[in-house]
């Protein structure tokens, strides 16, 4: 981390850096870093006796109401200061509290940022890194990214390099798919399914590019839009 960080301060020196991860990077040497060096962090925190005392006058309130109203499920949030044994000092920890038919589900994130309400630190930023990850796994998994099987580093790093090209590609197309279509949340394996692996008749002049596909494609309104959507972004 303290490689990453001095990297992008390197090229960023004002930029303000947040670092948000899960209960594997909650550790006391983590924090006192990030709170040293000017670093905001949000980590996911295990409960504790201690911690759900702290909130048990909101959760209380949250299992009340689902119970008197009988929804499937309430959700509140609440926040707190709390010291764990092994820290150096009090943080802030908010709280995201559920109650549904099954019982209280509640999860803690702890964090050095002072702004914001306890909802926005975790369902917002706290939990926005949920889609960031499955980004990740869209590269790795539907792409093949982790085939790094060359002798040579750069030869495997080439490979990464293509392997994002094509992510980029995949990504700008479900970029442009109109919101109300099934596609635009595809995964990628679906979009390449259903639109790049598409059979058709290239026809190629001194002026243009004809691209004719059967009469029946059931996605032909869709790769009209594609079309002008991609063609006006271009410079």
């Amino acid at each position: 981390m303290r490689r990453l960080v001095r990297r992008i301060r390197r090229h960023w020196p004002t930029t303000r850096i947040t670092i948000r991860g899960d209960g594997h990077y909650c550790r006391p040497e983590v924090m006192d870093w990030c709170e040293a060096n000017g670093v905001d962090y949000v980590f996911g925190l295990t409960g504790t006796k201690a911690l759900a005392a702290k909130v048990e006058e909101v959760a209380d309130a949250i299992r009340v109401e689902r119970a008197i109203e009988d929804k499937d499920a309430v959700r509140g949030f609440a926040e707190t200061i709390h010291a764990a044994k092994s820290w150096k000092q009090q943080r802030r920890v908010a709280a995201r509290i559920e109650a549904t038919r099954l019982g209280l589900d509640i999860r803690y994130v702890v964090t050095n940022i002072t702004s914001g309400t306890a909802e926005w630190l975790y369902a917002d930023l706290y939990c926005a890194r949920g889609q960031a990850e499955n980004l990740i796994k869209l590269h790795k998994a539907q792409l093949a990214s982790d085939r790094t099987s060359c002798r040579a580093a750069s030869a495997n790093q080439m490979r990464l390099v293509l392997h994002t090209a094509a992510y980029w590609l995949i990504l700008a197309v479900r970029d442009v798919i109109p919101k109300a279509h099934a596609l635009a949340k595809a995964e990628f394996t679906t979009i390449r399914l259903r639109l790049l692996k598409v059979a058709a008749r290239v026809t190629e002049t001194a002026s243009r590019v004809r691209i004719a596909f059967a009469s029946a494609c059931p996605d032909a309104v869709l790769f009209r839009h594609l079309a002008g959507s991609i063609r006006s972004g271009l410079p």
